[in-house]
């Protein structure tokens, strides 16, 4: 047997099973350009297809060809794509609302960017349109 200076222990494994330095534990890790459902999906809405509507071809994205698809449904009775646009338009308006409130910042806020202004222009008014210097 030999000795060693090191002791194999709680959270001291041997040197031997240890990863060299500048190794990864996972060399192949994920791969690069590797998407994620998201930007597969976005990418998927933006591409174009060829329709034809009114005896007249024209190129559309798959995203406004789903959604007319779904108007023509609604407009012939089907109440699920009823259902579904209802949503959707109530969804939309209900977003538009919320961006349209907006975040007010009180007065403290507007007093520490008004500091932030003066000192990023050395002490200077910043200048206002329509004002003659």
């Amino acid at each position: 047997m030999t000795t060693n200076d090191y002791d194999v222990g709680y959270k001291k494994p041997p040197k031997q099973g240890q990863f060299k330095l500048g190794q990864s534990g996972n060399p192949k890790g994920r791969p690069k350009g590797l998407q994620n459902l998201s930007t597969d999906l976005q990418e998927e809405l933006e591409q174009k297809i060829l329709i034809t509507e009114a005896n007249k071809s024209q190129e559309v994205t798959k995203q406004r060809a789903m959604i007319k698809t779904l108007f023509a449904k609604a407009l012939k009775g089907e109440t699920r794509a009823a259902n579904v646009l209802i949503g959707l338009i109530l969804g939309i308006e209900q977003a538009s609302k919320n961006s349209a409130e907006g975040v007010s910042l009180t007065e403290e806020d507007q007093a520490i960017l008004a500091a932030y202004t003066k000192q990023l222009l050395g002490d200077k008014e910043p200048s206002k349109q329509g004002e003659k210097t």
